[in-house]
């Protein structure tokens, strides 16, 4: 069901980029600010793991390590290429994976993940990630936030066409001012609220499908909730907002809230601990 969801909003997304497109500019722009969108894309998909990873200070660890032998355990469960693991140096817990294929992954963890979670909590957060890896919801994302900068592009176009008196179509009619408008306000924000819906439906399938891999979601609810709960109160150092959605809980948490949830690329903790708890009666009775 998350998966058709997915699939549905991605191509509504589309929908409204084709739609756009059509309703000004014409299409050479169009297609010239497609081409660079797919290109900036492209180097992003290429490339974001080691600038991620640089832009957090994480450390490679290897077999020595604590979180390695977890992960490896994992990656043979899930039946998956052992990826690349790495440690953050800071305080704050949280946890998130990269990459752009199973066989190019990387997963990283705070060391304040090792310091407030127990083992099994620990399990629950690494296969949280795992099930990303597992899923490619990196490239999904990266899809995702392709058609956003695009739509997000042609609306930035219609807004200088507008002040400097342009907005004409291929013909040289002039653009429709309703269709203007939608271009400029409605259109990105219709698209920044699909690209956090899909990044929330994935958080979801994550969360099912790591409580299902170590047979224990309550220890993931476990995590979730300390988490979320440091979070409120400090953000994760080198915490950007195009890097948020990327770690298992939001670290604006604690300065996010009322409207500005519905931009959240994370579903609400409390309603991803109610499904883990179902999970648990499902599977333990």
């Amino acid at each position: 069901m998350n998966s058709v969801k997915t699939v549905c909003l991605m191509t509504l997304l589309a929908c409204i980029m084709m739609a756009i497109g059509g309703a000004f500019g014409g299409r050479h722009g169009v297609i010239i600010m497609l081409i660079i969108a797919l290109g900036m894309n492209f180097f992003s998909y290429w490339f974001s793991d080691s600038i991620v990873l640089k832009m957090y200070h994480a450390q490679e660890v290897d077999e020595t390590s604590y979180l390695y032998r977890i992960v490896a355990d994992l990656a043979q469960r899930a039946d998956l290429p052992m990826p690349k693991v790495y440690v953050i140096p800071t305080d704050v817990p949280n946890a998130f994976a990269t990459g752009r294929s199973p066989s190019h992954a990387a997963v990283a963890a705070t060391e304040g993940i090792m310091e407030m979670l127990d083992e099994e909590e620990i399990r629950g957060v690494l296969a949280h990630e795992m099930s990303h890896v597992l899923h490619r919801d990196i490239l999904i994302s990266t899809i995702v936030a392709c058609f956003a900068s695009v739509i997000s592009m042609i609306a930035n176009i219609a807004q200088w066409a507008a002040i400097f008196g342009g907005g004409r179509d291929e013909d040289g009619e002039s653009s429709n001012p309703i269709a203007l408008i939608a271009t400029i306000i409605i259109a990105p924000i219709a698209a920044a609220l699909i690209q956090f819906a899909i990044s929330r439906t994935r958080e979801y399938m994550a969360d099912e499908e790591g409580g299902r891999m170590i047979d224990d979601p309550l220890a993931l609810a476990r995590a979730l909730a300390k988490i979320d709960n440091y979070a409120h109160y400090q953000v994760m150092p080198g915490a950007t907002k195009s890097t948020a959605h990327m770690c298992i809980i939001n670290p604006f948490s604690g300065i996010s809230s009322g409207l500005m949830n519905l931009f959240s690329t994370h579903p609400p903790t409390e309603e991803r601990i109610a499904r883990l708890e179902a999970l648990d009666r499902k599977l333990h009775g």
